[in-house]
């Protein structure tokens, strides 16, 4: 099955992924092989994730391109000044065994590193080659501004948490403003989406599960890609059946009309919330 993309900047992404949160060892590593067997082209993985060699030994074993399969990771909070950078992202190519990533993310902000610093410290990993595009995680309008109105950084992606239960809408303005894409993690709200009578009553309407729904609704929005997380074949299969049917205008309001600041992330290293 083909993932459709979506382009920024130039840079096209297939617009629904495969998160690999927890996908470690040998079952891990298989879990990823069967999602690229499927169809999935974007893999997310991280080095707090601990499973970079799985996935890299995944990509190989399924015998895909490696210009095919779109790769993220991302560096966390405790190595953001320059030298950890360039130190972090080695350690990555060599256990992704990759020339490059597809994208680099900053996983969470940290006041600890001017954030001026790692932005450039970003920039000097792509423009030697080490990624193609660099992006941020957990960012805030605030720190959007700062990137991007201070620093001038040239930014792909911000990955934020995003779902039925829970409004993005300042933050999407900002990054459509920017033409960024808005990539969402725990995009089925943990699984408090199959628990929603106005999900499953749409689900009904269309033949889909509240899931199918939910992932229909975030992928049909300008601007958005989402990357569930699953190990499950079958899961991983109903995850890409979202592309042949279309939600309607009152469809999509209706699940829009579902937020209500619902949020799982929320960590005592946490920026300050736009909502």
């Amino acid at each position: 099955m083909k993932v459709p993309v979506k382009t920024f900047r130039g840079e096209s992404i297939p617009c629904l992924g495969l998160g690999t949160f927890e996908l470690t060892g040998p079952a891990g590593e298989a879990a990823i092989r069967e999602a690229i067997e499927l169809g999935y082209r974007q893999i997310d993985t991280a080095i707090r994730y601990g499973n970079e060699a799985e996935v890299g030994r995944a990509i190989r074993a399924s015998g895909v391109a490696r210009q095919d399969i779109f790769v993220t990771t991302k560096i966390w909070f405790d190595a953001l000044d320059p030298e950890s950078v360039r130190q972090r992202v080695g350690e990555s190519l060599e256990r992704l065994e990759l020339e490059q990533v597809d994208l680099l993310l900053v996983h969470w902000p940290t006041r600890d590193v001017p954030l001026g610093e790692t932005l450039a410290a970003f920039a000097q990993e792509r423009s030697r080659g080490r990624t193609r595009l660099i992006g941020v995680s957990n960012f805030t309008v605030a720190l959007l501004d700062e990137a991007l109105d201070v620093h001038g950084a040239d930014l792909f992606c911000n990955q934020v948490e995003y779902h039925p239960f829970l409004s993005q809408e300042k933050l999407l303005d900002r990054m459509r403003r920017a033409d960024m894409l808005l990539n969402a993690y725990q995009p089925i709200a943990r699984g408090k989406v199959f628990g929603s009578d106005e999900l499953a009553a749409l689900g009904r309407k269309h033949g889909k599960t509240a899931g199918q729904v939910t992932l229909r609704w975030l992928v049909q929005q300008d601007g958005v890609g989402a990357i569930p997380r699953s190990s499950n074949p079958g899961n991983m299969r109903a995850n890409l059946e979202i592309f042949d049917f279309e939600l309607s205008d009152e469809d999509m309001a209706a699940i829009h009309r579902l937020a209500r600041g619902e949020r799982y992330s929320r960590f005592d290293w946490q920026p300050e919330w736009d909502d």
